[in-house]
């Protein structure tokens, strides 16, 4: 059964309402054997799923290496794949030695932020070369924000360097036709603003905060979005682990421990849940697409099973009464649209 399609926002991009996101082939918490790789991607790509996320930063380069070579035998026009800007790459001065904190594997590479004019032509050079791909349908601005930049002063700082070159870079990359769209990934609250008063994006890559667990955004940056004509696309649809593991022992929520308030409220949901007999991972999956801006969600995967249970999920049938039992129960938001 094919999935549908949205268009994304103001775009003339259509995307699968249910992609692929690529940074657990980047070896994000365990490592993945070349095989898996590919047949995970082969699995996705047999389900449907024609909308492929990625970044320079999930493994240093390996994810978009995987992802580029297995894109390469499908057909251009049957596809669609954002990468990200921000970052570029150069060689570990000391390769036999290098270990990433961040990455169980990847590749050994150190980072460089930039948000300027040469630093973002260089970065979307070495993405061509990396997915073996002459034009990225979406290209975004990645971890503009203060948990990757550490100070108010040192985002300030990025986000004054974007507005003086990097805009002029991203401006001349879609107006050649090598991009088609230009947007930013947002990880925290309060950037939606801030992007939007610095550039003309016509897209956000939403990783945290809209999920089942917390629907801040409804507040004032969807609606921005909105009016500014931005289409969304939700990451972190299981907000890091809770909301597909359940309140377990040891689940991760937004990349961290989960604290015991952050467990209970995902035991309530999935009390409602249990009650409609939905899994809770389902709704998780499901309920971004409700909001008018969304386009799609994009689950990770690092097998062929994750992917077949995420398309599983995705498909199933869940009532009505599901939704509005949550809002009357104070779990999700009154106002929070729902599929």
């Amino acid at each position: 059964m094919p999935i549908d399609t949205r268009r994304l926002g103001r775009t003339e991009i259509e995307v699968t309402t249910l992609g692929f996101g690529s940074a657990a082939l980047g070896e994000l918490f365990v490592k993945v054997p070349e095989p898996q790789a590919h047949a995970t991607l082969q699995a996705a790509w047999d389900a449907g799923i024609r909308y492929f996320d990625t970044a320079p930063w999930y493994g240093l380069g390996l994810a978009e290496h995987r992802l580029g070579s297995f894109l390469h035998g499908q057909p251009r026009g049957d596809f669609r794949v954002s990468s990200k800007v921000g970052r570029w790459l150069r060689p570990s001065p000391d390769p036999a030695n290098f270990h990433s904190d961040k990455w169980a594997g990847g590749l050994p590479f150190d980072i460089v932020f930039d948000y300027g004019y040469d630093g973002i032509m260089r970065a979307v050079e070495q993405i061509w070369m990396r997915l073996a791909l002459p034009r990225i349908d979406l290209l975004l601005i990645h971890d503009l924000d203060l948990p990757h930049h550490k100070t108010d002063a040192r985002v300030r700082a990025h986000l004054d360097q974007l507005s003086a070159s990097g805009w002029r870079a991203l401006e001349q990359l879609k107006s050649s036709g090598v991009i088609g769209a230009v947007g930013a990934g947002i990880n925290v609250m309060g950037m939606i603003p801030k992007l939007l008063d610095a550039a003309d994006l016509d897209a956000f890559l939403v990783a945290m905060p809209y999920t089942l667990m917390d629907q801040e955004p409804l507040a004032e940056e969807f609606p921005m979005c909105e009016r500014h004509g931005a289409g969304i696309v939700i990451g972190g649809v299981f907000a890091s682990g809770l909301l597909a593991t359940g309140p377990v022992a040891g689940a991760k929520y937004n990349y961290r421990d989960a604290t015991p308030e952050e467990l209970e409220r995902c035991r309530k949901i999935e009390r409602v849940c249990a009650a409609h007999g939905v899994p809770l991972a389902a709704a998780a999956l499901q309920f971004p697409l409700g909001h008018p801006s969304v386009a799609s969600v994009i689950p990770g995967a690092l097998s062929p099973e994750q992917v077949t249970r995420n398309v599983e999920n995705f498909r199933y049938p869940i009532p009505a009464g599901l939704w509005s039992d949550l809002k009357s129960e104070n779990l999700i938001r009154a106002d929070a649209p729902t599929p």
